[in-house]
């Protein structure tokens, strides 16, 4: 490696950025301003290979094809593998296209999920399997001290951000939890800007405590949601976001249901977010391809107006959380009380 230059960033900024901008332009990529940490190898100045991460997801992987064949990309990982380490991460992801499946394999990264288009691998070979462990065990303790609707035999879920858990999301719950057996929750890990995955997922097992038939899950990064997904290797822009719906259809109908026996599906109704209307969507159309039901629940309105955590958090910055009381479980609202006031403070 003595020939080339090794060059990092946390991320590129100005000129540094747009140099790596026309390289993955080059490669046919996009550069994904999500990006966290990137390394390019350079000869003579000019950029020959990259790779790039936003926290745990390796993305924008690109060798010059001049360079292919001289272990570039063994080079780069490396680099990156030792990034993770120095950061605290050892479970890592990479997405790609299918036809990049044995360059990732052999660098020791093993396929998680694959469409036509997308390809989802990780560094653990049994990292999958573990999470469906842990999901399988986290229903047998709660089932000890939880009460089965005897009334239902189907095996309902949820799929939420809950960011913060308003009377929308309590709605959504306790209507589902009426038509299933049991219902599991699942409240998706990935960090948010207003409140953290632990702050989340105690204000919906405060929320819900007392619904007897729900099982609360923690997600992992085998349920994201697909608008994280890194899109830099997908042409069709326009049609990106279906496809990573796609991706986390099929991962949780082929692996996570049937580990659970899930056979019902529930959303509330989007008629605001674009992104999240789609979503719907596609599961109405793909998930009877894994024999579960899809499930729609109009949303629960406040006086004329929908119930919506955007709103919630929207009213939080300008400090007019009282004209949004309403739309919270009581816990929630102590909780978002109490967070304001020891704010004020610091």
């Amino acid at each position: 490696m003595s020939d080339y230059m090794e060059e990092t960033g946390d991320p590129f900024t100005g000129k540094k950025k747009e140099e790596l901008k026309k390289f993955l332009e080059y490669m046919g990529l996009t550069y994904d301003e999500q990006i966290t940490h990137s390394i390019v190898l350079r000869k003579e100045k000019e950029i020959i290979a990259t790779a790039s991460c936003q926290k745990n997801i390796i993305k924008c992987v690109a060798v010059s094809e001049a360079y292919q064949g001289q272990n570039l990309l063994a080079h780069l990982m490396t680099s990156l593998i030792e990034y993770f380490y120095g950061m605290g991460i050892f479970h890592f992801f990479g997405f790609t296209k299918p036809q990049n499946k044995e360059l990732f394999c052999s660098m020791g990264m093993y396929p998680v999920a694959q469409t036509e288009k997308i390809l989802l691998l990780e560094n653990d070979k049994n990292g999958l399997e573990k999470f469906l462990k842990r999901l399988k065990k986290e229903t047998q303790e709660q089932q000890k001290c939880k009460v089965e609707n005897r009334h239902e035999n189907g095996i309902g879920a949820v799929v939420m951000n809950c960011n913060p858990f308003t009377r929308g999301h309590e709605y959504l719950i306790r209507e589902a939890a009426k038509k299933n057996k049991w219902l599991h929750i699942f409240i998706l890990s990935e960090e948010q800007s207003f409140l953290t995955t632990r702050e989340r997922y105690q204000l919906v097992k405060e929320g819900i405590q007392e619904i007897p038939n729900v099982i609360l899950h923690q997600t992992s990064e085998y349920m994201i949601s697909p608008a994280v997904f890194p899109t830099y290797f997908i042409k069709e822009k326009a049609k990106a976001y279906e496809m990573n719906c796609q991706l986390d259809i099929q991962l949780f109908g082929e692996r996570i249901a049937p580990e659970l026996n899930i056979t019902d599906r529930y959303v509330g109704s989007e008629p605001a977010c674009d992104v999240t209307h789609t979503y719907n969507q596609c599961l109405r159309e793909q998930l009877p391809c894994y024999q579960i039901r899809f499930h729609e629940i109009p949303r629960k309105t406040y006086g004329d107006q929908i119930i919506s955590a955007s709103e919630v958090r929207k009213k939080y910055a300008e400090n007019q959380l009282k004209s949004v009381c309403g739309m919270l479980p009581e816990s929630t609202w102590r909780y978002l009380e109490r967070k304001k006031n020891e704010t004020k403070t610091i």
